[in-house]
């Protein structure tokens, strides 16, 4: 884990990710012709399978298209580290990227592009996930299949999309499954995908201050603020009292869960042993960390992201006087031990 440069020369890239038929591709054609005044980079995986409409591509060369409201588009037909630097040559015809994935794809790889390279690093960094779901179908695909809720688990950015399909019950319920998986993502609602583009892109490093915000407590028993829209004013300091022994729904024991860590100052040390540690050996079951971290007469805060076992972080700005000095680590994954996390965690303590 090295400091990254400067935050302000990196591109923010958008994974864009969603089950077969959930209205990524009008998502797509939205960003490619719609005057938002951003200037998009696209990059989809087989124009073929993805249906951009050709009528909107002016001019080629190569693999690189031109749309007539200044937002490119680009297929990869090689890897997307070539892709990506291609696109970089150009670096000053866009302002930001959105990679697509396929329908049934894991957006895990993808994401990691953009920790693992360093040519890519240097000049682009992750700015959030965002995951299209069709209303009438998600409980269903989260019932038969893994990718689905991977892909709910790892976004930032969730897209409750054709909710004139389903009744308000309905609704209501697949909220309350897609909270249970991910509390942590920014729940939005649309129908053919009419959403305004600023709400799901350039969210800014995956609105970290989210995390803070949400009530430790709450989270750490894997019960989660099913009747609260996620920019909800409620008060959530108030006490809550569950039964914890009862869950919503009868849970699979390998589904997807997340976790709530939080301590004061850290000792920098510690910590990074031991997160590299949990990172090796938990890695293939954790989907997404991330956390802003206090060190101790560290005057700044850290943040830190990971996918799997890759884990990046890097100052991000000085605590402000009437901050509290807290470290909040979420994890997100299957078959955390969230007892034994906690406990660990909290022995990196200043």
């Amino acid at each position: 884990m090295s400091a990254t440069q400067d935050a302000q020369a990196q591109i923010p890239v958008t994974v864009l990710t969603g089950y077969l038929g959930a209205g990524k591709t009008t998502l797509l054609n939205r960003i490619l012709t719609e005057n938002h005044g951003q200037r998009y980079a696209v990059i989809v995986n087989e124009f073929g399978e993805v249906g951009i409409d050709n009528d909107l591509l002016v001019e080629s060369d190569e693999e690189i298209f031109e749309m007539n409201n200044g937002c490119i588009c680009c297929t990869v037909r090689g890897d997307l580290i070539r892709t990506v630097q291609n696109l970089m040559k150009r670096k000053n015809a866009f302002d930001a990227i959105i990679v697509e994935t396929t329908g049934v794809a894991d957006p895990a790889p993808v994401a990691q592009t953009f920790f693992m390279d360093d040519d890519v690093r240097a000049s682009a960094r992750l700015d959030a996930v965002v995951a299209v779901v069709d209303s009438r179908h998600v409980l269903q695909r989260l019932e038969d299949t893994e990718e689905a809720e991977d892909q709910v688990a790892f976004a930032d950015v969730i897209l409750i999309n054709k909710t004139d399909l389903v009744s308000p019950e309905e609704l209501s319920e697949v909220e309350a499954r897609i909270r249970s998986i991910n509390p942590y993502a920014v729940l939005h609602h649309s129908e053919r995908c009419g959403i305004e583009i600023a709400k799901v892109l350039d969210r800014g490093a995956f609105d970290l201050d989210r995390i803070l915000s949400l009530d430790p407590h709450f989270l750490e028993h894997g019960h989660h603020a099913h009747e609260c829209a996620p920019d909800c004013d409620h008060d959530h300091d108030q006490d809550h009292h569950h039964d914890h022994g009862h869950h919503h729904h009868e849970e699979n024991p390998h589904s997807v869960k997340s976790i709530s860590l939080t301590a004061g100052d850290l000792n920098p040390e510690m910590f990074f042993q031991w997160i590299n540690q949990v990172t090796q050996v938990q890695g293939p079951n954790i989907l997404r960390l991330k956390g802003i971290l206090a060190f101790k007469d560290d005057p700044q805060r850290y943040v830190i992201q990971g996918v799997h076992m890759i884990v990046e972080g890097d100052h991000q700005r000085d605590w402000k006087a009437e901050e509290p000095r807290q470290s909040r680590l979420v994890f997100i994954g299957r078959d955390l031990n969230w007892d034994v996390l906690k406990q660990s965690f909290q022995a990196c303590a200043a």
